[in-house]
Order: structure tokens, then C-alpha cells, then sequence
């Protein structure tokens, strides 16, 4: 991904307000995608009674989306860079739109979740550019400020969308249920579309790498291979094929690498650039980024609908239940890039994973302690410890990875990042049949009313928590492979260039 190349249009006068226009149209995108994939989570049990979706088809409404926006992610950045980032830009926030419409008004779950597919496939062209755009619309004496305000917008966005989501599925508008969570979108991204043809400037790469179609090919097919059985397999009785198709998933990585090594021999433009997985740190934060991922993709989904299946809460109280959890994850994430990492390094990550290991570890005695009469007051304090690790480890995680990458590859390695923390996050999601599902009845789901359904919700959210809690231990240990003192904040090193795809931050 070549975002972080500089733009052979001339960038606007300093004086010219056009660009603060523009960096208010893509920062709007940004907080729509953002808002959308925390908003939705909220709305899953609403959605699943309204619609009558299975607990697979769920789990595909959520991970379907982050299959395709980490299938298309570099994909779309290098679009970007060949064809014009405004271009694609327009492209992806016009089709994110339809796709949104398309979702609101889905007829059955079987349109929905090829409606969230196509949706993220739609955000993995609308936001790469965002920051591609901000990198090449002001000088460089100016983005340190913007990158702040598109840190603050990321923390917005996942305060906002839980809150957002609650109200507008309790509120239940014109009686539509859960369908305004995603027909919110609309207004929001025609206003865009028409505001960023106007004051967005045009803008490419002077040298964009090629496209590496079968290697998204590759990928994908991987991915699915491995995602729908785990989906699936509970349901079927854990049939043969799916076994055979998990292990065939192996197969098509093998090919995927092979292919991969012969492109960069080419052309130098493959999709994954195997010669940084040679930078030890490197390797290891990609796998501490997918790890986490996956940690991630479990949590909220599990949470979700512990709260609202097991307790029968409502989706405004589930919301208003998560505030804590976004406050700490803010406030830490901010001490730990100022004060914290400059200080103490690679010991500050290392200590989120376990702060959050314990965070988890309280809040599965909690559930066990006060069984459905659990109040919203008394998960604060794990929601608390368990943001505080996290909010230690999302910030400075990023720049960890990259501080020993070769300066000409950190725009490629940026945008690995932020693909593997996606198919990390749909590869939790997958799990969650295996981790939370496999531990209740299906038919309790269809009792509702019966006690037993909560008891049983909860056992499924503490084994799943078990599960998470392990994983903060791999990642704990992952981060000594992690350089002591990331490169940037060593005296007279020379930071690399922000990650040019989504912010990992609190994107569940």
C-alpha cells in the first residue's frame, strides 16, 4: 500500500479552506464506518428476533463485513494511488450507501448478510484514502494536528456507536425495529458524496504498486474456507467436509505464500510483502495484531449477547453498561503513547495484555459471583481494568511493529497491519460457535422466558472469557519478540509514516 507516498498534485495553498472542508468529508466517512461496525453489535439481538436470523447467520453479519473490508483493504488503497484517491474515495462512500440502504430494508438474514458483505467490501475502497487524502492534501507541518483529530474522531466513534445503536433500536422509529441503524447512513452519505466531488482535491501516487487480484483471490478463498465451516459446524453436526475444508484452508496458504514469493520477483508488487516478515519485531506484532484480533472478534459479540439474551437487558441499558469500558480504553491509550511507552517501552504493552488478562479473569468470577442478578455497577470495575489493558496496547501497538521496518516499506507493512487485525476480528467471530455456542442448547434459545436460557447464556460468556483470557497470555508472551524501545523513540530516529488503513483502535 503506497498511500504514504507523497502526491504529484500540488497540494492546496496554506490559506485555502477547501482542505478543511475536505479533511471534515473524510473524517465524516471514517466516524460512518467506524460507528457502523460497534453499532450493529447492539442491535444483533433485535436483529435475530425480528428477522428470524439462526446464530450462524449472526455471526456472518458481523464477520462477514470484516472479511471483506480486510480482503479488499490494500486492494482498495492501491486503487487509490492508480486511479485517483477522490475518485475512489466518491466510489467507496457511494456504494457504502447503497449498501446501507440495501441492509435497512433487507426482505430476509440471507439479504442482510450479503448486503454487510458488501458493505465492507465498499469501506475497504472509502477508507484507505482517508488518511492518503489527509497525507496529500496538508503539508506536513499540519498533520500532526489532523492525525490527532482523527484520533479523537476514532475514540468518538466508539463511544457513539454502542449509544447510537441502543437508542435507535429501542426507540424502535416508525416501527422498523432494528433497520434505522443502518438507514442513518443514508443522509450522512449522500451529504458526503455531494460535499467531497466538490472540495476534495484530486490527488495519486507517483509510482502505485499493481494490483495483486490472485492474491486477494488467495486470501479470501483461505479465509472462507476456514471461517464457514467454523460457522457452520455446529449446526451440521460437524460434517467431514468441514473438517477437509479447514485443512485445505492450510493448503491454499502454502499456495498463497508461493505465489506471493514468485509476484515480488516479477513485478515487485504482491499483495503481502513477504521479505518483512525477516524483521523479527515485525513478524511478531503481526501475530500479537492478529491474536488480538481474534480476542477482540470473541469479546464483543459474546458480550452482546450475554447482556441481552442471558440477563434481558435492554439494548439501551447494554450500551450504557459499555461506557466505562470506551472511557478507560481512551484515557489509557492517551498516557500510553504520551507518557508511558517513551518511558518504559515495550514493558507498557506487555503489561496492558496482562492488565486485561485480569480485567477478563475478574469479570468471569463476577458473572459466576452474581449469577443473572449481575448489575450494570458491578461490571464497571472489570470493564475498567479490561479497558485500561486494552487502551495500553492498542496506541502504541502499531508503532511497535513498525519501528524496525525498512523506511520504503512502511506504507505496505501499515496496511498488512490493519488487514490481519480484520481477518483476526472474523476469525474470533468464527470462533465464537465453537467457544460460546457450543456451550448452549439451541433449543434454550427458543424459550425466552425460561431461567434456564440465562444460566445458560452465562456459562457460554464465562467459557468464552476463558478462552479470551488464555489468548492475553499468547499475547503477553508474543511481545518480547518486540523491540524494547520502538525505533521512533529512540534519540534521532525517524518516526515511519502513520498506518495508512483503519486505526486498530476500538474496532471490534
Amino acid at each position: 500500500m503506497t498511500s504514504s507516498e507523497t502526491s504529484p498534485t500540488p497540494q492546496p495553498a496554506p490559506g485555502d479552506r477547501r482542505r478543511w472542508f475536505a479533511l471534515a468529508i473524510v473524517m465524516t466517512a471514517a466516524f460512518m464506518d467506524l460507528v457502523d461496525v460497534t453499532i450493529v453489535n447492539i442491535a444483533i439481538p433485535s436483529i435475530q428476533r425480528d428477522a428470524g436470523a439462526t446464530f450462524s447467520q449472526i455471526q456472518w453479519i458481523t464477520a462477514g463485513y470484516a472479511l471483506a473490508f480486510a480482503a479488499g483493504l490494500i486492494t482498495g488503497g492501491r486503487l487509490g494511488d492508480i486511479h485517483g484517491r477522490k475518485r475512489l474515495f466518491l466510489i467507496g462512500i457511494g456504494g457504502f450507501t447503497i449498501a446501507s440502504a440495501l441492509c435497512g430494508f433487507a426482505a430476509n438474514p440471507e439479504m442482510l448478510v450479503a448486503s454487510r458483505i458488501l458493505q465492507g467490501a465498499m469501506a475497504a475502497l472509502m477508507v484507505p484514502q482517508v488518511l492518503s487524502i489527509v497525507h496529500a492534501t496538508f503539508p506536513a507541518h499540519e498533520r500532526g494536528k489532523v492525525f490527532g483529530l482523527f484520533g479523537a474522531v476514532v475514540g468518538l466513534g466508539a463511544v457513539t456507536g454502542p449509544l447510537l445503536g441502543a437508542l435507535l433500536t429501542e426507540w424502535n422509529l416508525f416501527g422498523l425495529e432494528w433497520r434505522p441503524i443502518f438507514l442513518i447512513n443514508l443522509p450522512v452519505g449522500i451529504a458526503g458524496l455531494i460535499l467531497g466531488s466538490r472540495y476534495i482535491t484530486e490527488s495519486k501516487a507517483p509510482k502505485a504498486l499493481k494490483l495483486d487480484l490472485v492474491g486477494v483471490g488467495l486470501v479470501t478463498l483461505g479465509l472462507l474456507m476456514l471461517l464457514y465451516p467454523l460457522t457452520r459446524g455446529r449446526e451440521l453436526g460437524w460434517p467431514l467436509w468441514g473438517y477437509v475444508s479447514m485443512a485445505g484452508a492450510l493448503v491454499v496458504l502454502a499456495v498463497l505464500v508461493a505465489y506471493e514469493r514468485r509476484k515480488a520477483g516479477r513485478d515487485g508488487s504482491p499483495l503481502v510483502e513477504l521479505s518483512l516478515f525477516k524483521v523479527k519485531s515485525f513478524a511478531a506484532g503481526i501475530a500479537v495484531q492478529t491474536v488480538f484480533g481474534v480476542a477482540l472478534g470473541i469479546f464483543f459479540l459474546v458480550w452482546t449477547m450475554y447482556m441481552q439474551f442471558g440477563l434481558g437487558w435492554s439494548p439501551l441499558k447494554a450500551g450504557l453498561t459499555g461506557i466505562p469500558f470506551s472511557i478507560a480504553v481512551s484515557v489509557a491509550a492517551g498516557m500510553s503513547v504520551q507518557a508511558l511507552v517513551p518511558r518504559f517501552g515495550r514493558k507498557v504493552l506487555q503489561a496492558g495484555a496482562l492488565v486485561m488478562g485480569l480485567g477478563v479473569l475478574l469479570y468471569i468470577w463476577e458473572s459466576d459471583h452474581y449469577g443473572l442478578s449481575i448489575a450494570p455497577w458491578q461490571m464497571a470495575l472489570p470493564l475498567v481494568v479490561m479497558g485500561v489493558g486494552m487502551g495500553l496496547i492498542v496506541a502504541p501497538l502499531t508503532d511497535a511493529i513498525l519501528s524496525e521496518v525498512p523506511r520504503e516499506h512502511s506504507g505496505s507493512a501499515s496496511g498488512l497491519i490493519n488487514t490481519v487485525q480484520q481477518m483476526g476480528n472474523a476469525l474470533g467471530l468464527g470462533l465464537v460457535s465453537v467457544v460460546f455456542f457450543g456451550v448452549i442448547d439451541d433449543r434454550l434459545a427458543e424459550t425466552a422466558q425460561d431461567p434456564a436460557v440465562g444460566a445458560a447464556f452465562a456459562a457460554g460468556f464465562q467459557h468464552a472469557l476463558g478462552w479470551v483470557a488464555a489468548v492475553m497470555v499468547v499475547i503477553f508472551l508474543l511481545m518480547f519478540a518486540l523491540p524494547k524501545r520502538p525505533a521512533q523513540h529512540v534519540e534521532g530516529a525517524e518516526a515511519p509514516s502513520p498506518a495508512p488503513g483503519k486505526d486498530p483502535v476500538l474496532v471490534p
